[in-house]
Formats: structure tokens, C-alpha cells, sequence
């Protein structure tokens, strides 16, 4: 099975600029102030948020995204990308926590 990991981290990558330059955030809208989290499972839970806010940022159409999620819902493949995904992002939140090292 052929990950398509690497062309979702592309068509993420390209759309995020215009995303995010196309709106101004406020602080109310900063779901992240800090990667610095007390437990890693902590770390996980804000992983699995950015990975959701940043989808939310590409695909802003909800009736899009319910349409999409139908289908990734029923496809493994698909859902191991998204765990991927939630997976790069808690590999950020480790390195920065420095593993959780006391």
C-alpha cells in the first residue's frame, strides 16, 4: 500500500499561505499559545487540535467536509494518513517538551 501522506503534506503546504494570509487571527483564535504541554498525553490531545484546526483552515466549506469525511471514514488507508498526521505533530510537541523530561 502506497502512502499519499507525502501529497497531502504538498497540497497542505501550498494552500496553508493563502489560508492563513487571507484572514487576520485574533487572539481569541490562538488554539496553540504554546507547544509546552505538562503531560504527553497533553501534547497528544493539542496534536490531534492542531491537525483538526489546520484542516479547518484549508477546507473552510462544512458541507465539504462532512462529504469528505463520509468517505475517510470507511477507508483505513485514509484514516492511518490522519493518525500519520497526528503523529508528526506530537513528534513537534515531544522534541519541544524535551520528551518530558523532568
Amino acid at each position: 500500500m502506497k502512502s499519499t501522506l507525502p501529497l497531502a503534506v504538498a497540497v497542505i503546504s501550498l494552500l496553508l499561505p493563502f489560508s492563513v494570509m487571507s484572514e487576520d487571527m485574533t487572539a481569541s483564535q490562538n488554539y496553540m499559545p504554546s507547544l509546552i504541554t505538562d503531560t504527553p498525553y497533553e501534547g497528544r490531545q493539542l496534536a490531534i487540535k492542531i491537525v483538526r484546526k489546520t484542516i479547518g483552515t484549508i477546507q473552510t466549506n462544512g458541507e465539504a467536509k462532512h462529504r469528505v469525511r463520509a468517505k475517510y471514514a470507511e477507508d483505513p488507508a485514509l484514516l492511518m494518513n490522519a493518525a500519520e498526521l497526528v503523529a508528526i505533530e506530537f513528534k513537534t510537541i515531544a522534541i519541544a517538551n524535551d520528551y518530558w523530561r523532568k
